[in-house]
């Protein structure tokens, strides 16, 4: 019976980072999948006819460049294409738009307040001064403070080498950022509150946090530390939506020689003397593997997938204790042509890049606050985007997909599961409340897909729905991430590793996670790393 070096629990994307690397420094690697497709929950899906959806994932910048040029991703099909604009609506007809060009950007600003324009200048200085702090984290494995191995030791010392760049000043800045509200943050450069609530959004995006709770300006951080054409903070589409990123990996790792098995769900790691050894699959079958790596979330992996008795109880209480609520949902929507919205000019740019009708942080607070109560919220914050206008092959001529990404949605409605009748309920929100914006909306709809954390779940196997595999709250990062003792994505159980966004640096579609994982596990094995860049970072 054939025993692969190496079997991969999940096909989602850091799954398949980690396979390409694993496969391409000669390793026979086997990827299983429980679906009948790969990409997790960056994965486009046609469920009406001629029209594609983004179905979780629906925007790309996170995605490292580094490991687009190792895989030669591009050859496989993969482009991104820069969003041109965007747009907050407001409630009294206006609109702030928001451009690709800095110094329009700037202008904009002005035009609703002359000191938010001032700010804007140091408030973009500020913020980048704190993704130049982390980015270089990204792609190293977090050191382990309590470990007085070299490795650990040089880690510790080259992030005390970071911190020491800083003046006194900046590190307490930087203390304070990591641990305020965005909220709080946005208060000490600006005045007007669409600027504050357009702003705002990203600190609040996958979280069970509101603007108003600590730890979200360091969420803003996170999806600020993207790049789309080497333009750092830029976002944009993937052609052919974003399950285009999970097929050119996919693509990448079968011209290595790796081997995907679809329709493969796993019911348990096979564990023998404290080792594992290969996955037992629901329908009975066994696969063997000299190691296993799960892309699965830590509570998925280890409190449903890895027996009670192979883990020590301090390790498993640590596990149920990770933070992984889910607060988002994503309504997907078909149109038969494009939405008008009369606040914006004929032929804005602003249409082509992310849309928002949250048009301060006290509404946002007021959404969370529907949250916390056990409810979706009454008036969502809606991240919402038409992808057709820039990529044409998503759709039909004339014909549009729209991605709304919708906060606040609990895991459970009042404390019982979701039923068909809430998850309707839930949409009509969200389609009222742009159908307040865009006279007509309601009439151009062909056909909508709507996913509650329920519906993500059990499509994608993120544990309450939560889209980063846990809170990227201060408590949870780096050493941190998921539990301390065990960030360097190797487990309990010998042979055991895991490469999801559980472990560190955490989520969105980055591919980091997958990177650092193959790296560790190549370390262990002693195998070469020249063919992954950053290969010099670890010792």
């Amino acid at each position: 019976m054939k025993t692969y070096d190496a079997i991969i629990i999940g096909g989602g994307h850091n799954g398949l980072v980690t396979g390409c690397y694993l496969q391409r420094a000669g390793l026979d690697v086997a990827i299983v999948e429980k679906n009948a497709w790969v990409g997790g929950a960056a994965t486009s899906r046609e469920l009406t006819p001629g029209i594609l959806y983004s179905n979780c994932s629906y925007v790309c910048s996170l995605f490292r460049p580094e490991i687009m040029r190792d895989l030669e991703l591009p050859k496989h099909g993969l482009q991104i294409i820069g969003y041109e604009g965007g747009a907050v609506f407001t409630r009294d007809g206006d609109y702030l738009a928001s451009y690709r060009d800095h110094d329009s950007h700037r202008r904009e600003f002005a035009r609703f307040s002359a000191r938010d324009a001032e700010s804007y200048e140091r408030y973009a200085r500020d913020v980048t001064k704190q993704c130049r702090f982390i980015q270089p984290l990204l792609m190293r494995t977090a050191p382990d403070p309590f470990s007085f191995r070299p490795r650990d030791i040089s880690e510790l010392m080259f992030l005390a080498r970071k911190f020491g760049d800083f003046s006194a000043a900046e590190m307490a800045a930087t203390l304070r950022f990591w641990t305020m509200s965005i909220s709080d943050f946005l208060d000490e450069y600006f005045e007007t509150d669409v600027i504050k609530a357009y702003l705002a959004l990203s600190g609040i995006i996958g979280t069970a946090l509101g603007p108003m709770s600590p730890g979200t300006a360091y969420v803003l951080l996170h999806h600020y530390m993207g790049e789309v054409d080497g333009s750092v903070g830029a976002w944009g589409y993937a052609r052919g939506g974003m399950g285009a990123v999970t097929q050119a990996l996919a693509s990448s790792f079968m011209a290595s020689g790796g081997t995907i098995r679809t329709g493969a769900e796993v019911e348990q790691v096979i564990v023998k003397n404290g080792r594992a050894t290969g996955v037992a699959l629901s329908d009975g079958e066994e696969i063997h593997g000299r190691m296993v790596v799960s892309n699965a979330d830590v509570k998925r992996t280890f409190l449903k997938l890895v027996e009670e008795k192979e883990l020590p109880e301090p390790f498993l209480h640590r596990v149920k204790h990770f933070k992984m609520r889910g607060s988002s949902g994503k309504v997907n929507i078909a149109l038969d042509s494009l939405p008008e919205f009369p606040a914006l000019p004929a032929g804005s740019p602003c249409i082509r890049g992310d849309m928002h009708f949250t048009d301060s942080v006290e509404r946002m607070e007021r959404a969370y606050d529907d949250w916390k109560g056990g409810r979706w919220s009454a008036d969502p914050f809606l991240d919402m985007m038409i992808p057709t206008t820039i990529d044409p092959t998503m759709a039909p001529p004339g014909q549009h997909f729209m991605s709304c990404f919708v906060q606040y949605c609990p895991p459970k409605v009042d404390g019982r599961d979701w039923t068909d009748a809430d998850r309707d309920a839930f949409a009509e929100t969200v389609i009222n409340q742009i159908a307040g914006y865009s006279p007509g909306f309601r009439d151009r709809i062909i056909h909508m897909e709507v996913r509650t954390p329920r519906e993500i779940e059990a499509e994608v196997g993120l544990t309450e729905g939560n889209i980063f595999q846990g809170e990227l709250t201060f408590d949870q990062l780096l050493f941190n991430r998921p539990v301390p003792g065990y960030a360097q994505y190797r487990s309990p159980v010998a042979g055991l590793y895991v490469c999801g966004s559980s472990t560190h640096p955490g989520g969105g579609v980055m591919g980091a996670p997958g990177y650092n994982a193959a790296r560790e596990i190549l370390v262990d094995l002693k195998r070469p790393r020249q063919h992954m860049s950053h290969a010099h970072d670890v010792l």
